[in-house]
């Protein structure tokens, strides 16, 4: 465990944030990777978890602006939601980039209610408070429930039920801490039960969807299962899951397989107390994990890691099945 931590404190930056890699090309903060990263930090007392949030929140109050106007509009043109991703000191990027990507926000939402609940400092003052709010309405703004967005893959714009589920996790997790109407949840739910268990109307299938099992806990135990048949069945691989069927992602070379598939799919498993699978799926980790602990992103037809490596992602999601199999604890 210490070498992945130590793996993933190379990509962590001073201001509390995650880079999403050490490549070049990933060199770059992810809303959503930064909070996966801190994951295994939540049940622990380091300060980890709290930082990255708070760096998030810095992130929101120097785009306050953009929520004021977003909380009473919606956005015309993809630069004008929250941005997914951003610089090192977490200023905007300004080339073209899929910025609709709702499950980032509601995964925001879900890790500030997951902190409070075990009782983590998640709010410095009253405007970490305000700006929580802000980030309910502007999902309000979107009619996130039916909002076309470019979901966790940051690609075409359709209704995604992991990026739906994601603020439907959020929203219940800030409950008690923000103003949220029912009706703003019923809403999300509808369209889930609509959806599932497809991702979209293009996707029958999608690695996305584990998060509404692992870490949202969102779908009962009998779509729990329908999901993970799905994902084994037909998107995973002997390295790794593909994320989806007919992938583009590297397609021009061999299918690429994700490493932090075989994790997560361990994780579903420990939530639904199937604890022989999530072993199956540690072993299977266990053969895509160099012992140096750089977890690559994925790996191309096989046996060659991309450029990406290691992924930050990658790591955190075997330091938690680590940390699940083994109870072996995480450094701090």
């Amino acid at each position: 465990m210490k070498t992945l931590h130590s793996v993933l404190e190379t990509m962590r930056l001073d201001n509390g944030a995650y880079t999403a890699s050490t490549s070049e090309e990933y060199s770059y903060v992810w809303i959503r990777d930064v909070v996966y990263c801190v994951l295994p930090y939540l049940q622990t007392n380091c300060t980890r978890y709290t930082d990255a949030f708070y760096a998030l929140f810095d992130l929101f109050r120097r785009y306050e602006w953009k929520l004021d106007i977003h909380t009473q509009q919606k956005p015309a043109y993809l630069y004008e939601h929250i941005h997914a991703r951003y610089n090192k000191d977490l200023t905007e990027r300004m080339e073209p980039w899929g910025h609709a990507q709702n499950d980032s926000i509601g995964l925001f939402l879900w890790g500030v209610g997951e902190g409070v609940r075990v009782g983590k400092r998640m709010f410095r003052d009253a405007v970490d408070r305000a700006i929580l709010q802000k980030l309910v309405n502007y999902l309000q703004t979107l009619e996130y429930w039916e909002a076309y967005d470019n979901g966790m893959w940051e690609e075409n714009m359709e209704v995604h039920a992991s990026s739906v589920g994601a603020c439907v996790a959020g929203l219940r997790a800030v409950k008690m801490l923000a103003y949220v109407p029912d009706w703003l949840i019923e809403n999300g739910e509808r369209t889930l039960r609509q959806l599932l268990p497809r991702e979209s109307v293009t996707k029958e299938s999608d690695l996305a969807l584990l998060s509404l099992i692992y870490p949202y806990q969102l779908v009962d135990r009998n779509m729990a299962k329908r999901i993970l048949s799905n994902i084994t069945g037909q998107l995973e691989r002997t390295f790794g899951v593909i994320r989806y069927k007919h992938d583009l992602y590297y397609r021009d070379e061999q299918e690429a397989e994700w490493c932090f598939g075989f994790p997560w799919l361990g994780m579903c498993y420990a939530v639904l107390g199937e604890d022989e699978m999530a072993r199956a799926y540690w072993t299977k980790t266990q053969r895509v994990l160099p012992e140096d602990g750089r977890v690559p992103e994925l790996y191309i037809g096989g046996k060659t890691p991309n450029g990406n490596t290691p992924l930050a992602w990658s790591v955190a999601m075997t330091m938690l099945l680590k940390r699940q199999i083994t109870k072996e604890e995480i450094p701090v």
